[in-house]
């Protein structure tokens, strides 16, 4: 089932980022997607995302739902018909959501894992956490900042964003295949968040990364986005 093309706005978008060792994302990543580097390093990270007025395009955004979602993301290089692509590879999804975990692969792309989210956000701080079923977990607790984390593999806030505005095209496991999403977003903005604390299970898992392997990088903030999802149709598995 083909997924449509979804609108709605990004009510507040975080991204955590980590630098993490080449060789440990290409034993991990699957065929055809290869680690996209910076300086060397690997970018890996967690995507924490309130949704509102999300609906099918072309209808009010009275209908829309709200939600919150967080996904698991590896800035990845691929070739397509010889071309080389970049986007994220997308292990994981979870949301609070029962629509989306229901519809995930045909509304929406991939696995929805159902999760329970708290949420402080008191004028600039911010605590965002969630758990799911399977207990997965993420925590964080961050402000913002103008202050640039100087042991990031990126030189600065501009050329953190041009990064991930470039990787907006997402793939998500989904059977034998890979569902692919495309982020248009019609204002592109991020700042700088200075992050307090954050625990993820998936990056502390030192059976998949090893200790030493992955080091925090820098965090971002997005605020209402208005947006598309476009779909990209799949990549078969190699």
């Amino acid at each position: 089932m083909k997924i449509p093309q979804i609108k709605g706005v990004i009510d507040r978008r975080i991204l955590i980022n980590y630098q993490i060792d080449k060789e440990i994302l290409e034993n991990y990543l699957p065929k055809p997607f290869k680690p996209k580097l910076i300086n060397g390093k690997g970018i890996a990270g967690i995507c924490l995302i309130r949704l509102k007025e999300i609906r099918p395009k072309g209808l009010p955004k009275q209908i829309g739902i709200s939600s919150e979602n967080g996904a698991h993301r590896i800035a990845v290089e691929w070739l397509e018909k010889g071309i080389k692509k970049e986007g994220v590879y997308i292990p994981r999804r979870d949301t609070s959501s029962k629509l989306n975990n229901l519809a995930g692969g045909t509304i929406f792309p991939g696995i929805h894992h159902l999760a329970d989210f708290t949420v402080s956000e008191q004028e600039n701080n911010y605590e965002v956490g969630f758990v799911s079923k399977d207990k997965t977990f993420l925590s964080i607790r961050a402000r913002e900042t103008n202050i640039w984390n100087k042991e990031s593999v990126f030189s600065n806030l501009q050329s953190v964003s041009d990064f991930f505005e470039k990787g907006s095209v997402g793939y998500s496991p989904y059977k034998n295949d890979f569902d692919g999403l495309e982020l248009k977003a019609y204002n592109w903005k991020v700042s700088l968040l200075e992050v307090e604390n954050v625990k993820s299970s998936f990056f502390e898992n030192e059976n998949v990364f090893p200790k030493g392997s992955v080091k925090f990088d820098n965090a971002l903030l997005m605020k209402n986005i208005e947006h598309e999802w476009i779909s990209l149709g799949k990549i078969k598995r190699i």
